[in-house]
Formats: C-alpha cells, structure tokens, sequence
C-alpha cells in the first residue's frame, strides 16, 4: 500500500510537471485544462513541495491598488509579460498562465484570478511550484506607475526577496524589463549573454497595443471570444509587430470560438449547394448551373474549337487641348505693428 501511494505521488508529480515544462499553451481554458486541474486538486494532499524539481515558479496575477479601474488589464498583463520572459530562461519553469487561471477559477476566484496572501501557499502546493511571485499596482506621487513584487518560498512559507520597479506607463515595457531582471537575480539564476540579449527584447513597445492586449486576455477569461478577437485586432493595428496578438486570434478559431459573420455563413450555404452566391437567383436558375463531368467536358471542346475573328484597332486621332489661362490670384500685405 505504501509503495503504491509512493508511485501515486511520483505520477501526480511527473504530471504536473510535465504541465509546466512549457509556458506558452495557449490563452484559453481547455476541458483538457479543466480535467487536469481537477486532478491537481485532487492529489494536492499527496504531494510533497520539496519533491517538486527546483526553480519551478508560479507567477500570480497583480493587485491594482492605484484606485484607477483603466489599470486593471495589468492585473493579468504584468503576469502575462513575465511568464513569457522568464520561459527562456532554461534553468527557470514557469508555470503557464492558462493553468493559473483554470485553477483560480476551480477555486471560486473568480475571472479575476486575484490571489491573497493566505490561498497563495494552496496554489503553490498545487501548482508543484517552490516559488510564487506575486506582486501590487501602485500609483505613488509624483510616481505614475510603480509595480511591486513579493518572492515567496513555498516550503518554508517564507518571502525571501521583494523588488520593484517604477516610471511612467508609457514605459511600461521598460518598468517590466526591470522587475523582471531582478527576480532573476532574487531567484540566483545566471543568464548566459544570449538570454540576457533575448530577454532584453520587448512584448511590444507601445502602450495602446499592451493595453488592447491584455483587455483581451480579461475578454477571453471571461468567455467573450469575439470581443477578445476585436481587441487583439486592435493590438495588431497599434503595433503590427506584436506576434501574440496573431497568435492569440489563431488560438480563438482554432478552437471554433469565433462566431462566422452572416455573409460567410450564406457564402458557404451556396458553396455547399454549388449555387451562385448571388441571393436573387431563382430554384429552376439555380439547377440550371449545375454541371456534370460530361458537360463540363463538352462545353470545355467547344471552347478549344472556337477561334475568334481578329479585330483591327480603328486609328485614334487625339483631340487638341487648349491650355486655361490663369490668372494669379492678388495678394494683400498683411499690416505690419
């Protein structure tokens, strides 16, 4: 019995891991992500945080506490930024937003996804991470954007590290960058050059195109596709460079989450019907333009046999065009004071 609650607990936990081997899974909550989720609650209690592999990290969504609600996209969109910077870091796991927010919805937290304090160690335990990292929105005169972030060690129940980074929202890519850096130092991770180099890149450094982003991604959460697909539109538009914008909207029709537009959905009815597209052709018209092979072959002999005769450009004369004259307009000096 023993031996095999020891396999149960190594399963749960190559499986979990398994999950945060790679931290772009797409955006949207699966029933494969569901049923996984249910699993991880499920086993939570077998589970044993110090057999969970090290620099595993869950990156939990911001508060906003600037009292600003246009603010709240970065609730989730801070996490987003660095999940995604902190995927190329090779010795660091990062666990997939995707399943943060499948998890958070299981427990009743809402779309919001927003973490306390006292449920952050649960979702640590769960998500097999040994760090958390989460952090605060502020707004601290003459300060316009400042973000902070807390390190905590899940074993141990303990916040080893708290960094933060401050400046104006039109440099939030700039304000990432920074607070991304040194959790990486907090975590004592080294990056070799060419990850610093690739880390140093940015999502985007436009700040209409972030925001049109992550309001998508509060869209999406909540269900409402098509709104989503407009809004990651709208971040394309703002900055065309933004490859999460088309990878975002690829995701949504992948999965058969847009709704088609009533002139596709008639276009493919009569693509179906092999009828014109054309909406005031009659019935009789339409089984009139049916063809088969046989005709098909016909009409295609004819049109070989057909040689038309050769048409003989009339000569062209061209007209002669008069100029107009023109008369300069008067120009009255302006009065000098």
């Amino acid at each position: 019995m023993k031996k095999l609650s020891v396999l149960t607990v190594f399963y749960s936990i190559s499986l979990i891991f398994a999950c945060i081997s790679y931290a772009w899974a797409g955006q949207v909550v699966t029933n494969d992500i569901k049923a996984w989720t249910k699993m991880a609650i499920d086993q939570e209690k077998m589970i044993d945080i110090d057999q969970c592999p090290p620099n595993t990290v869950a990156i939990l969504y911001f508060f906003n506490k600037t009292g600003n609600a246009n603010l709240d996209p970065l609730r989730k969109g801070i996490a987003l930024m660095l999940i995604t910077d902190l995927s190329k870091v090779e010795k660091i796991k990062v666990v997939e937003r995707i399943r943060l927010q499948s998890l958070v919805e299981e427990l009743g937290l809402g779309v919001s996804g927003l973490v306390s304090p006292e449920t952050a160690p649960e979702i640590g335990n769960i998500l097999c991470a040994r760090t958390i990292v989460g952090g605060d929105i502020l707004k601290e005169e003459p300060i316009e954007l400042k973000l902070s972030s807390n390190l905590l060690d899940i074993s141990l129940g303990d916040v080893f590290g708290t960094v933060s980074s401050e400046g104006a929202l039109q440099e939030l890519f700039r304000i990432e960058k920074d607070l991304l850096f040194k959790i990486i130092e907090e975590l004592d991770i080294y990056l070799t050059p060419e990850e610093r180099m690739e880390l140093e890149k940015p999502l985007s450094t436009d700040i209409r195109a972030l925001l049109y982003l992550f309001q998508g991604i509060e869209l999406s959460d909540d269900k409402k596709y098509d709104q989503a697909a407009s809004f990651y539109e709208q971040a394309k538009r703002a900055d065309p460079g933004l490859s999460m914008a088309d990878d975002l909207l690829q995701e949504l029709r992948s999965l058969g989450l847009l709704r088609q537009k009533s002139r596709e959905r008639t276009i493919l009815k009569d693509l179906r019907q092999r009828t014109s597209l054309t909406d005031t052709i009659s019935p009789d018209i339409r089984t009139k333009r049916i063809r088969t092979p046989a005709q098909v072959e016909t009409r295609q002999s004819i049109v070989e046999t057909f040689e038309p005769e050769p048409i003989e450009p009339e000569p062209i004369e061209p007209e002669p065009i008069e100029p107009e004259p023109i008369e300069p307009e008067p120009i009255e000096p302006e009065p000098i004071e």
